[in-house]
């Protein structure tokens, strides 16, 4: 009888540390998950808008033009000396890559995206588009 109790309180103690290991590294990933390696520029704006809204107030005569129609009738929301800019909400990540992408071959410009950060959690994607390893630059708009 007593080894029974003796091995229960090693069994708690090794289920205690198990715990406390899976909890640690959750929170560790999940901390790697939701930051970005490094400080994009960030633009602080009003929440729950629409995505022109945000090209308005993001793409400015003397930053760039908006809404570029190309010769086969796609439109860049923003183009700029440099960049030809894709504007989407964060949940749209890969979709506004490829479409920088294409904007960029059809311009000659370098790709770039603006995610729009509806909530703390879109920080999930910016890594995503971190994970690429392209030269794809990024922009942040925090809206909430």
């Amino acid at each position: 009888m007593a080894k029974k109790r003796k091995n229960l309180g090693q069994n708690r103690i090794i289920h205690f540390v198990f715990i406390f290991i899976l909890m640690a590294t959750g929170i560790y990933y999940l901390g790697l998950n939701y930051v970005p390696k490094k400080w994009y520029e960030t633009q602080i704006m009003l929440p729950n808008q629409v995505e022109s809204y945000y090209v308005d107030q993001w793409c400015t005569k003397d930053f760039g033009r908006k809404e570029v129609v190309l010769w086969d009738m796609t439109r860049v929301d923003c183009l700029t000396k440099d960049y030809a800019i894709e504007f989407d909400f964060a949940k749209k990540w890969a979709e506004s890559i490829g479409q920088s992408l294409y904007y960029s071959k059809m311009t000659g410009k370098n790709p770039a995206v603006v995610l729009i950060l509806t909530t703390p959690t879109d920080y999930r994607y910016v890594k995503r588009i971190e994970r690429l390893e392209n030269n794809i630059k990024i922009f942040l708009i925090k809206a909430f």
